[in-house]
């Protein structure tokens, strides 16, 4: 079970214990879809559920989530870029907005606007 995923570990358990998709969504009291997703490491069991799962495909706890996690490296790298642009506008709209409202000093602006630079020199460096 070594180096699988726990999408690959739910299927292979699932599939040793003769059950369905079906038959392992209405254990869970979840949809089969919802299964489905797991499977195909699209979403991950709610945390409290993982001893009920673990109970079900007769696995310890343990053993069910050591697994690897296994990411869609372009999604992560959008929400990584999203995260890095949105912050520093983020900052120069709240340096504009409070400086407007003469609600912050010097150097809390400053500061601000450090990391927005950084956020965005990070950006703009990991994308060249």
């Amino acid at each position: 079970m070594a180096n699988k995923t726990l999408g690959e570990m739910i299927s292979s358990l699932r599939k040793e214990k003769n059950m369905t998709q079906s038959d392992l969504a209405e254990k869970m009291n979840v949809t089969d879809k919802a299964v489905s997703k797991w499977e195909r490491n699209l979403s991950c069991p709610d945390i409290s559920s993982i001893p009920k799962l673990s109970e079900i495909l007769d696995v310890s706890v343990e053993k069910l989530l050591n697994t690897q996690t296994k990411y869609n490296s372009s999604k992560m790298e959008d929400i990584i870029n999203v995260s890095l642009i949105g912050i520093s506008l983020a900052m120069g709209i709240c340096i504009i907005v409070t400086s407007i409202l003469k609600q912050i000093d010097m150097n809390n602006a400053i500061i601000m606007l450090g990391i927005g630079i950084c956020c965005l020199s990070i950006y703009l460096l990991k994308n060249k």
